[in-house]
């Protein structure tokens, strides 16, 4: 019998408890741009609330917090601001997530509340594009044809939105254009490869975001040109004559390089 007694009792208690906290419906919504100072203002708790500022202290409103995780916004009791507690990085709270939300909840006491606090947290251009690499080295055969595509590695931009990556600028130069696409990017062959006039060819691909002024990463583009065999073995000489009797060495040269470069010595003798 003593322990039902108990039992109702604690269970009272629990009913008494739940009774006296009181959710609120409706949620409080505000928005902050990441790496605020410190003590920059968000909003007004007392005011969206409709309490006195007076009275927070008696209220002991607060952001709950376990003190497990860690503690981004606060509240200046004598005015209901809520303020910038600590720097708030976009980027390491939701990474490239479209939409970052900082949620929080709001408790008040004598009576007890609950309000949730959510806080859209808004990109800046804080981020360069980079890409992975210094060089990127590409080779092509000479033998390639206008129009050939070449896959290039695209840059990253930690930034979302428009501040991510938006446009691609490839130096000007007599072979290449750039090709860009949604989640490509390529180097076309708009001119046609001569390795025995150029072996070796330096582009500079620099990607730009949306800020304005937009920010910008660069990377060199190493092309080394490939030999193809699409030279003809000629010799040194048209015609060759002579009085006496000897004996001569021809010689017949390749411009293209190895393996398809060859030389040939004939010997033969001569009247």
């Amino acid at each position: 019998f003593n322990n039902m007694l108990a039992t109702i009792g604690f269970g009272a208690q629990i009913v008494a408890l739940l009774l006296s906290f009181n959710l609120v419906d409706g949620d409080l919504s505000y928005s902050v741009s990441e790496e605020m100072r410190s003590g920059s203002v968000i909003g007004n708790i007392a005011k969206d609330l409709g309490l006195e500022a007076g009275k927070l202290s008696d209220r002991k409103v607060r952001i709950d917090n376990d003190g497990s995780r860690k503690i981004y916004v606060a509240i200046n009791l004598s005015n209901g601001d809520l303020i910038v507690a600590s720097r708030i990085d976009r980027e390491g709270l939701c990474g490239d997530k479209a939409s970052c939300v900082l949620k929080e909840e709001l408790m008040l006491e004598n009576p007890l509340e609950l309000h949730r606090i959510n806080i859209r947290v808004q990109d800046i251009n804080d981020n360069y594009p980079r890409f992975n690499k210094e060089f990127i080295k590409i080779e092509i055969s000479e033998s390639a044809v206008k129009g050939a595509r070449f896959p290039i590695e695209e840059a990253h931009d930690a930034d979302v939105g428009q501040y991510s990556v938006q446009t691609y600028n490839l130096q000007r130069n007599d072979n290449f254009i750039l090709g860009v696409e949604t989640n490509s990017v390529d180097l076309i062959l708009n001119k046609e490869l001569d390795r025995e006039k150029i072996k070796e060819i330096d582009l500079l691909l620099t990607a730009l975001d949306g800020g304005s002024p937009p920010k910008s990463g660069t990377v060199i583009i190493h092309v080394t040109v490939l030999d193809a065999n699409d030279n003809v073995p000629v010799f040194s000489q048209s015609r060759w004559a002579s009085l006496t009797c000897r004996t001569e060495t021809l010689t017949r040269t390749d411009r293209s390089a190895a393996p398809f470069k060859q030389t040939l010595l004939l010997s033969w003798f001569l009247l």
